[in-house]
C-alpha cells in the first residue's frame, strides 16, 4: 500500500512503482468557477420586427421586403417576433396604402382611396399589443423604414394641402418605443451604416447581458463584476456615463437592491445608445496597452502603436489593432483585460468591427 505525503494544501499520495520506486499523485487543479449566466454565448436573443422583412407577403400590395442580413446574417443569432400592425388590426392584403396626416406630434392614420380614418383602431392596437411584447422578453427591434405603422423616424406627414414632411413616427413605432424608451430599436435601413449596425448590435448583446444579471438575483460582487468587465465599453461609447455609473456602483450597499438595478440598467442602457467614435476608441486601445506594454519588444510596441495610428487616421478597420491585443492578453495571460466585454462584445463572425 502507498503512504500518505503531506504538501501544503493538497492530499496525496506515495505509490510503488515497477521497480519499487516512489511516485507522487498530483491531484488535478480545482477546476475553476462556471461564468456567470450573464457571460453565456448561448443565451436565447429575442428582436421584434416587422414581419415583411422576414419575407411574409404582409404588404398592402401583397408582396414583401424581405432583407437578406436579416434573414440570413443575423438570424443565425437572434430569433424573431414578427408583428405587422395593418395586417393585425385586419386589413388585409392586398389592402389601400395609408399615410399620417396633419399634425407630426399627433398624426392621424388615414387610407389613402377611402379616407377611412384608423388612428384609433391602430392605437388601441398598438397599446395592446405593446403589452403583450413585454412579456416576450425582446432584447430589440427591427423596423420598416417610412411605414405609416413602423418607422422609426422621419416618416411621411402629409398636410392638409398634401405636401409631406419627413418629419414623424409610425404609430405602432411610437407606441414601442414610448412604451421601452431603453429597448434597442432600428430600422432595417440604417442597418447597411457600419457604425449604426455596430450600435445597433452592441446594444442588443448588452441589454440582454443586463436582464440575463438582473434575473439571476444577483449579489452585490456580481453587480461589481459585472460593472468591471463593462468598463472600457462604456468608456467606448461615453466616459461621462461611465463616471456617474461608478459613483452609483460606489453607493451600491446604501441603495435598495431593486432600485439600484432600475438606475444603474438605465445608466448602462443610455451610455451604449451613444455611438462610439474613433477617438473614444483610441483612448481605450492606448489604455488597454498599458497593462502589458512593458512585456513588449521595443519592435512589437512599434507595431501595435503603429497600427492603433493607422486606425487612427482610418487606413484599417478596428479589428486590427484589437486582434493583436487579444493576441498579447493572451500571451500575458493580462486576466483582467481578458474578461472586458469591450474585446467581444458580440460574435466575432458577425464581422462588425472589419468595417469599422
Amino acid at each position: 500500500m502507498g503512504s500518505r505525503l503531506g504538501r501544503p494544501g493538497h492530499a496525496s499520495y506515495k505509490i510503488e512503482g515497477m521497480q519499487g520506486e516512489p511516485f507522487e499523485r498530483i491531484p488535478s487543479p480545482t477546476p475553476a468557477p462556471p461564468p456567470p449566466d450573464w457571460r453565456s454565448p448561448s443565451l436565447p436573443i429575442a428582436i421584434g420586427v416587422s414581419s415583411c422583412l422576414l419575407g411574409e407577403e404582409v404588404r398592402f400590395d401583397g408582396g414583401h421586403k424581405k432583407d437578406g442580413y436579416i434573414t440570413g446574417v443575423l438570424a443565425q443569432y437572434f430569433s424573431w417576433v414578427p408583428v405587422c400592425p395593418e395586417m393585425e388590426i385586419g386589413l388585409g392584403t392586398p389592402r389601400e396604402t395609408l399615410r399620417l396626416v396633419g399634425d407630426s406630434e399627433r398624426p392621424r392614420m388615414i387610407a389613402t382611396k377611402s379616407g377611412t380614418d384608423l388612428t384609433e383602431a391602430m392605437i388601441t392596437y398598438a397599446g395592446q399589443r405593446v403589452r403583450e411584447l413585454g412579456e416576450k422578453g425582446l432584447s430589440g427591434y427591427i423596423l420598416k423604414r417610412a411605414s405609416p405603422s413602423c418607422g422609426m423616424a422621419r416618416v411621411k406627414i402629409y398636410t392638409e394641402d398634401g405636401m409631406p414632411a419627413r418629419a414623424g413616427s409610425g404609430l405602432f413605432a411610437q407606441a414601442l418605443m414610448d412604451a421601452f424608451p431603453l429597448l434597442p430599436v432600428e430600422e432595417e435601413g440604417r442597418l447597411t451604416d457600419p457604425h449604426l449596425r455596430d450600435n445597433f448590435i452592441t446594444r442588443v448583446f448588452s441589454y440582454r447581458r443586463l436582464t440575463a444579471l438582473r434575473d439571476s438575483a444577483p449579489r452585490p460582487a456580481d453587480l461589481v463584476a459585472f460593472h468591471t468587465a463593462h468598463k472600457y465599453l462604456l468608456l467606448a461609447h461615453s466616459p461621462g456615463h461611465y463616471e456617474k455609473l461608478g459613483r452609483l456602483v460606489a453607493d451600491l450597499k446604501r441603495v435598495p437592491r431593486t432600485e439600484w438595478l432600475e438606475r444603474y440598467g438605465q445608466g448602462f442602457l443610455e451610455a451604449l445608445r451613444v455611438r462610439a467614435t474613433t477617438r473614444k476608441h483610441v483612448n481605450v486601445l492606448q489604455h488597454i496597452m498599458g497593462f502589458f506594454k512593458d512585456h513588449l519588444t521595443a519592435g512589437e510596441k512599434r507595431e501595435l502603436l503603429g497600427l492603433i495610428a493607422d486606425y487612427a487616421g482610418g487606413l484599417v478597420p478596428l479589428i486590427v489593432p484589437i486582434t493583436l491585443i487579444n493576441h498579447y492578453v493572451a500571451r500575458f495571460e493580462v486576466t483582467y483585460v481578458a474578461e472586458q466585454v469591450y474585446l467581444h462584445p458580440h460574435p466575432k463572425e458577425l464581422m462588425l468591427r472589419n468595417h469599422l
